[in-house]
């Protein structure tokens, strides 16, 4: 599910759920995280949780190792992990070429009257979901966590 507000696409919640985590990941450094202890530091649903790693890990953004030491670990740097490959690897709409009135494809064959519109925001969300990372959720989680301890 995803909402249309204005002119912006808003992320599903296991987008937004998966960067929260991956953000924690990657403030873990070479450390595998369990997912228990991802869903107690984030608070979100360890099931729910668990099935957006599985996801990741088909898509290889993160890797997983079961017993113990194991956990879960970013497959690369931080840096080099978008919230667009996310956003693909969890088939959010966001990125799907959806008509904005979400009847079928967006075509240039079967352009409604909002297709122009349509085409030229979904590439502008596109272009800031690539060039938006890991490191920059990372970054701001550590931000938010930080005017936290001091309030």
């Amino acid at each position: 599910m995803f909402v249309l507000f204005g002119s912006f696409t808003v992320l599903s919640q296991a987008v937004g759920y998966a960067a929260t985590a991956l953000s924690q990941l990657a403030a873990a450094g070479d450390r595998p995280l369990r997912v228990k202890e991802i869903a107690k530091a984030t608070n979100m649903p360890g099931p729910y949780l668990a099935k957006i790693i599985q996801a990741l890990a088909h898509k290889g953004i993160v890797n997983t190792q079961r017993g113990i030491g194991g956990g879960v670990m970013l497959a690369r740097s931080a840096q080099s992990i978008t919230i667009y490959e996310v956003a693909v690897a969890l088939e959010d709409p966001a990125v799907l070429e959806r008509c904005m009135l979400g009847v079928a494809a967006c075509t240039d064959e079967r352009a409604c009257p909002c297709h122009k519109f349509w085409t030229q925001q979904r590439a502008r969300a596109a272009d800031f979901m690539r060039a938006t990372t890991v490191a920059d959720m990372a970054a701001f989680e550590a931000r938010r966590r930080a005017q936290g301890k001091g309030a």
